[in-house]
């Protein structure tokens, strides 16, 4: 598991034996099986995640309980409900397992320790944060400005293994289409 996520920080920036000891020391590793709850909406959210294998989805389940899908997570992806992580309140969302699970887990005591303690972290986590605020920000234009069809179409050239691996529903969900329109854009 450590030398996946060695894999994935040095993608951004390389680290000497000493400085990747020093950031493995920050994680623990956790196993879970499908349809186990990493978080559950409510819990205080110790954790974020780094996805070593498996695939999680993060929903949000309104007071009708209506579920709408937030993100997939899959392997050398980064996952948890990050308001309630920073800000230590009860988690708004859900994170549950969609195959068994492999991650490594960091508090956000070990993440400040990390940042505070190797300035290469930081910049790591930094460029990820981006990624993920620019990755967020795809999202919402897509939903605003794009059809179904347009929405569909695009998430199929962005993560073609997800329609391997999650059920059409789960995915028409995701897009916010029923499943019999997801059905029309798949044949």
């Amino acid at each position: 598991m450590q030398d996946k996520l060695r894999e994935h920080i040095e993608k951004i920036v390389p680290l000497s034996e000493e400085e990747f000891a020093f950031v493995s020391a920050h994680f623990t590793a956790k196993k879970f099986k499908k349809h186990q709850f990493l978080i559950q909406e409510g819990d205080v959210v110790k954790y974020s995640y780094f996805v070593v294998s498996g695939l999680l989805k993060l929903v949000h389940t309104d007071d009708s309980g209506k579920e709408y899908i937030i993100s997939f997570a899959m392997e050398d992806w980064w996952t948890s409900d990050y308001y309630a992580y920073y800000t230590k309140t009860e988690a708004s969302m859900s994170l549950e397992c969609l195959e068994d699970t492999e991650v490594l887990c960091l508090t956000f005591e070990d993440y400040q320790k990390l940042c505070d303690g190797l300035q290469k972290i930081e910049r790591f986590f930094l460029e990820k944060s981006n990624y993920g605020y620019l990755g967020a920000q795809r999202r919402i234009l897509s939903l605003i400005t794009s059809n179904a069809k347009e929405r569909y179409e695009q998430l199929l050239k962005q993560q073609p293994s997800l329609f391997q691996r999650v059920p059409k529903s789960l995915i028409a969900s995701y897009l916010g289409v029923s499943r019999e329109t997801l059905s029309r854009f798949s044949r």
